[in-house]
């Protein structure tokens, strides 16, 4: 399961909650080959600030956002199979950031680009507002424990956070393997203002074509373990 790569801010007075844990973050010698090779091309660095979409890709197009994509597969497929669309994915584990380069770079993919940072720094300081087409969240840590429910990234805070970076009709489209957090995103997402459930109120989404089957969910499949799909528009 991927890890879910950002952070809660709170107000100032407040400590930070942060929902996602660093494992395993440095690199080997050769994931640090691949990311120093290919950071030029497909980096994107959050000291830069606000950024352009048209500057970035040369070219006016769908922009869709994925935070926490883990070893970065299936946005890598993504991207290959819509290249009509301009993808940024944000995760801040530099192993997979390193992986996801050296996939775009075998497949010829270049309608992708990436940030190694934290996710709510970057939606803050270097996404345009209101651009957005797409923002997904998929296999955040579910965080299963009660007392570490605050700690899950799908929030009122969040939720409106996303909706900053979309524009008006752009989608936000989660997905989890744990009933529970699916139970736990569609209450905080049903009670959001400017939100509409594509699939009705109270209903899960089938799962698009767009979103990639991962070896993940197919090992789940086979164990009779479920997927939830939600997905939001924005209005």
């Amino acid at each position: 399961m991927q890890e879910q790569d950002t952070e809660i801010q709170e107000p100032s007075h407040k400590r930070t909650i942060r929902s996602f844990v660093v494992r395993g973050g440095r690199m080997t010698e050769g994931q640090q080959k691949n990311y120093d090779a290919n950071w030029a091309v497909y980096g994107l660095n959050l000291p830069d600030g606000r950024i352009d979409y048209k500057t970035v890709f040369g070219r006016e197009a769908d922009v869709v956002i994925e935070v926490g994509f883990g070893m970065g597969a299936s946005l890598v497929e993504m991207a290959k199979n819509a290249p009509e669309k301009d993808f940024i994915g944000i995760e801040v584990h530099p192993p997979g950031v390193a992986k996801l380069m050296m996939l775009a770079k075998e497949e010829g993919v270049t309608n992708l680009r990436v940030y190694c940072d934290d996710a709510i720094e970057v939606m803050a300081n270097c996404l345009p507002q209101h651009k957005a087409s797409g923002f997904q969240l998929f296999f955040p840590d579910p965080w299963h424990k009660k007392k570490h429910n605050k700690r899950r990234i799908v929030q009122p805070l969040f939720a409106q956070q996303v909706a900053n970076v979309l524009k008006e009709g752009g989608l936000f489209h989660m997905a989890t393997d744990w009933e529970p957090y699916a139970e736990h995103m569609m209450e905080v997402m049903e009670a959001q203002e400017g939100y509409q459930n594509a699939a009705g109120k109270g209903q899960y989404h089938p799962r698009p074509e767009w979103r990639p089957l991962t070896k993940f969910e197919q090992r789940g499949e086979r164990l009779g373990h479920g997927v939830w799909d939600l997905i939001y528009s924005k209005v």
